[in-house]
């Protein structure tokens, strides 16, 4: 969806060398370079754990060094990756994302599969997904950590409008948004206005999976499902309803996505729907006033086929080069070992707030009751479903994005807005547009 704020798209000031392949020196001594892209301010933390783990292998192979290269995301994915695979030449373990660019290097033959190396070190099922990274079968990378999307709620204002608990399906949920109305309280907090739409867009997706189901949004690229089929229809009818009933704030398009966030964690709204990156934010001592009274629920069951599922998705860690020789290997496989484990993956998880990628992480102590809340929010979903923007065509996700403005605007009705988006979606289809994967 979009990556909200997480990152600032500045290029790091790194001297633009591009990593050499190591050569082995001799017999046993082996240099590597890592690609990463923990090099702002606020990836201290990733950083100082990516260097520990690094440490450790090195004591544990013999004669292996790791060079760490650090560039800035943008800039890795953009410039400096694509030129290395162009020419076949990557460094030995870098940042990839899921999806288009895994496919394309894939099938280059530049990544190095993983499947074996998986199951000999007993990781085959720890992750939660590896679909993105996975093509024909084989797996070419580890997503490091993942997101996922829900509501953030206001306890004190819940508890203002004498609702108990946070509400588990769409029943208790409208009672709760109605109960806060009544006590002229802003239900949902949510700026999508000008270039924000992709923000109505993370409402409106948990809304049609609720009602259509996962399969719906991952049959509209294959011609298998269309916008207009009556169940996705349904649950735009319910963004809409939400809105014409003041649950949503009234000025959703005359406030940009920062500024909706923001009226949730300056306590003037009741509800954020919003990704798991948003945590920190929420959390800020300087910024936040309710970072003491805030608690988290999974989108209420609708009873339709989408009910326990939660969106969440794991797109972004770590690739390895297919041209390794031998030292090089046993390098990588140590590294893979010791950086995807319950520990440092709870280390991550306590210190930045960060959603595991891999089952069974335990919460840390120290970290804040929130995000044990979404820990728990997420390990009781039945399932994760992606955002429909990592499935369907760039132009099918701007049309959405402009459709939902429109139709919160009222200048477009549910019908009219699925028969355009069924439009669109048949002229993508017919290749009219091209294809391809949009990330996190």
């Amino acid at each position: 969806m979009g990556c909200g704020g997480t990152a600032d798209k500045n290029p790091a000031g790194n001297n633009g060398d591009s990593a050499k392949p190591a050569e082995t020196k001799s017999g046993d001594s082996v240099s590597l370079t890592l690609r990463h892209i923990n090099v702002r301010d606020t990836a201290k933390n990733t950083l100082a754990l990516l260097e520990k783990v690094v440490k450790k292998t090195e004591a544990e192979v013999p004669g292996a060094t790791f060079k760490l290269d650090g560039v800035e995301d943008t800039v890795n994915r953009d410039v400096k990756l694509k030129a290395e695979m162009a020419a076949g030449k990557p460094p030995q373990i870098f940042n990839l994302f899921g999806g288009a660019d895994t496919q394309n290097y894939a099938k280059a033959g530049h990544l190095l599969p993983l499947n074996d190396i998986l199951k000999e070190l007993g990781l085959e099922d720890k992750f939660f997904e590896l679909r993105e990274f996975t093509v024909d079968g084989k797996i070419y990378g580890l997503p490091e950590a993942g997101f996922v999307e829900g509501f953030y709620y206001n306890t004190k204002l819940f508890a203002d409008a004498g609702i108990t608990s946070a509400p588990k399906t769409w029943d208790e949920f409208t009672k709760a948004l109605e109960a806060l109305k009544a006590k002229n309280i802003t239900p949902i907090a949510l700026g999508g206005g000008s270039g924000d739409g992709w923000a109505i867009n993370m409402l409106a997706n948990s809304l049609f999976v609720a009602t259509a189901g996962p399969e719906a949004q991952e049959g509209f690229a294959k011609g298998t499902t269309k916008w207009t089929d009556p169940a996705v229809l349904d649950g735009f009818k319910r963004l809409k309803d939400l809105k014409d009933k003041g649950y949503i704030d009234p000025n959703v398009l005359g406030l940009k996505y920062s500024e909706g966030q923001a009226k949730f964690y300056t306590g003037q709204a009741a509800m954020l729907f919003d990704g798991s990156w948003a945590t920190s934010a929420i959390l800020d001592k300087d910024k936040s006033t309710v970072k003491d009274n805030v608690g988290y629920f999974r989108f209420p069951n609708i009873g339709g086929k989408g009910d326990n599922l939660i969106n969440g998705g794991w797109s972004n860690g770590y690739g390895f080069s297919s041209h390794l020789n031998d030292a090089e290997k046993k390098a990588v496989k140590a590294f893979i070992k010791n950086f995807y484990t319950l520990e440092i993956q709870g280390e991550a998880l306590g210190r930045d707030n960060r959603v595991p990628s891999m089952k069974g992480v335990p919460t840390p102590a120290e970290a804040a009751p929130l995000t044990k809340a979404i820990g728990e929010a997420q390990a009781s979903a039945k399932a994760a479903f992606p955002a429909f923007d990592a499935l369907v065509q760039p132009k099918v996700k701007v049309t959405l994005e402009q459709s939902v403005q429109e139709l919160l605007g009222g200048q477009l009705t549910p019908e009219k807005l699925v028969e355009k988006m069924q439009k669109v979606q048949d002229e993508a289809n017919a290749g009219k547009l091209e294809h391809h994967h949009h990330h996190h």
